[in-house]
C-alpha cells in the first residue's frame, strides 16, 4: 500500500517530476558515456605500454632492468619452466636486446634493436599490426629487420633498402652486419616510432656471440590489473636466478595513473551529482510543503511519523530506480556507439605520450561494470540524502498546525 501510495504522489505534480526526472536521466546517462569514454582513454594508454613493447609481465635477470647489462642473460630453455606453463599467461616471448647504430648512406642513427621470435612477439605484443609498409618478420628470416615510421624518416629508407647495424658483442668485439628492411611499423609512440628496430633472434644471438641466451622472456595475460598479483605468485615459485616483473613496477608513473582514475571518477560522480541532488532536495522540499495539510490529517488519524519518513524516502528512491533504468539504458548505447564507432580526432590533434603510455587521437569508449554500477549506487545514495531532509520534516509535523496550514 506504501508503495503504491508513493508512486501516486510522484504525478500529482507531474510537470516538476518530469523535470527532476529529466535531469537525473541526463546525468546518468552522460556520466556513463564520460566513464566510458575515460576507461577507453586509459585502456589504450596501457595497451600502447604494454602491448606494444613491455608485455604484461617480464622475466629477466633481478637487476637487468636497471642497468640493461648485455651480459644479464638467461638461457632461452627458461621458456620451458613449469611455472611459465600457467594457464593465465596466453603468451610469451623470448628478446634479446643490443644497442647500437643503424647506417643508410651518409646519415646513422641510435637505436634500439631487440632479437625477437615473430610468431611468439605476435602473441604478446600488437606490432605485427602496426605495420604501415613492407610486412612483419616471419620465423624464416635471417639478415631482415623492421623499423618504426620515424627512423625510417631520418634514414630515408623504404621496405626493401639495405641498412648496416653496429654494436659491441659480448667477447668485446665489434658486431656488424647488412640488413634488409622488410617493413615499417607506426604506433604513435615516438620513442618506438623513432629508435626500436627488431630483427630475427638468433640472428642477433650470433651477432652477439649470446648463442642460446637471451635478456627477458615477455608474457601477456587475460587481465593486465591481476598481472602484480600472478606475478608475485610466480616469483613464489621460482628457483632460478630469474624474477618477475609486472608492467606496474616497469611503468610506475602508469600504475600511478591508473590508482588516481578511480579517484578521478568519483570526483567527477560526485560533481556532476552535486546539482542533480540540488533538484532532488528542491522537488522534495515543495512536495512537502504542499502537501502539508495532508501529512496532518495522516498524523491525526494515527500514521507514525517513521511512516511519513519512510513515504517520501520511498517516492524519491521510486524516482530515482525510473531515472536509472532510462538513463542506463541511454547511456548504454551512447557507449555502444562510441565503442563501435567512436570519434577520430587525428585531423586536429597529434598523440600524446605520457606516463610510459600513449594517448591516441581519438575518442572511443568501453564497458565497463564499475561505469554502470558507480553512477547508479551513488545516484540511490543522494537521492535518499537529498529527500531525507524533506522527509524529516514531515514526519516532525505537528498535526494540529499543519491541518490548519493552508
Amino acid at each position: 500500500m506504501l508503495f503504491g501510495l508513493a508512486y501516486q504522489n510522484l504525478w500529482r505534480n507531474r510537470r516538476r517530476t518530469l523535470l527532476t526526472m529529466s535531469a537525473m536521466v541526463v546525468s546518468v546517462s552522460l556520466l556513463i558515456l564520460a566513464l566510458g569514454i575515460f576507461s577507453g582513454m586509459f585502456k589504450d594508454m596501457l595497451a600502447s605500454a604494454t602491448e606494444q613493447y613491455y608485455g604484461h609481465l617480464v622475466m629477466a635477470k633481478p637487476d637487468y632492468h636497471q642497468r640493461r647489462d648485455l651480459y644479464a642473460t638467461l638461457p632461452d630453455t627458461i621458456l620451458t619452466l613449469p611455472t611459465l606453463q600457467n594457464p593465465e599467461i596466453l603468451g610469451r616471448a623470448p628478446r634479446l636486446r643490443s644497442f647500437g647504430l643503424v647506417s643508410w648512406g651518409q646519415t646513422s642513427q641510435p637505436v634500439e634493436l631487440l632479437g625477437i621470435q615473430p610468431l611468439a612477439e605476435a602473441t604478446v605484443t600488437s606490432l605485427h599490426d602496426q605495420i604501415v609498409k613492407g610486412r612483419f618478420l616471419e620465423e624464416t628470416d635471417k639478415n631482415c629487420l623492421i623499423i618504426g615510421w620515424g627512423l625510417a624518416e631520418k634514414l630515408n629508407v623504404r621496405p626493401g633498402d639495405a641498412v648496416v647495424f653496429v654494436t659491441q658483442a659480448a667477447d668485446g668485439s665489434i658486431g656488424n652486419d647488412l640488413l634488409t628492411i622488410t617493413g615499417i611499423f607506426r604506433t604513435g609512440d615516438r620513442r618506438h616510432d623513432n629508435n626500436l628496430v627488431l630483427a630475427p633472434l638468433t640472428w642477433l644471438q650470433n651477432l652477439l656471440v649470446l648463442p642460446g641466451r637471451i635478456h627477458e622472456v615477455s608474457m601477456r595475460i587475460h587481465n593486465p590489473m591481476t598481472a602484480s598479483v600472478l606475478a608475485s605468485r610466480i616469483n613464489a615459485e621460482l628457483n632460478t636466478e630469474a624474477t618477475i616483473l609486472d608492467w606496474g613496477e616497469l611503468l610506475p608513473e602508469m600504475r600511478e595513473v591508473i590508482s588516481a582514475y578511480d579517484v578521478s571518477r568519483m570526483i567527477v560522480v560526485i560533481i556532476l551529482y552535486l546539482a542533480t541532488g540540488l533538484g532532488i532536495l528542491n522537488t522534495f522540499f515543495m512536495s512537502v510543503m504542499e502537501r502539508t495539510r495532508e501529512f496532518g490529517i495522516l498524523l491525526a488519524q494515527g500514521m507514525r511519523p517513521w511512516l511519513i519518513r519512510q513515504l517520501v524516502l520511498l517516492e524519491a528512491m521510486i524516482l530515482a530506480i525510473m531515472s536509472l533504468i532510462i538513463g542506463m539504458f541511454l547511456g548504454g548505447l551512447m557507449t555502444f556507439y562510441m565503442d563501435q564507432v567512436g570519434i577520430d580526432l587525428s585531423k586536429y590533434i597529434t598523440p600524446v605520450t605520457y606516463a610510459g603510455g600513449t594517448i591516441l587521437p581519438r575518442l572511443h569508449a568501453v564497458f565497463d561494470l564499475g561505469n554502470f554500477l558507480t553512477p547508479a549506487i551513488v545516484l540511490l545514495m543522494v537521492s535518499l540524502a537529498a529527500s531525507y531532509l524533506p522527509a524529516n520534516r514531515a514526519a516532525k509535523l505537528n498535526p494540529v498546525v499543519a491541518i490548519r496550514e493552508e
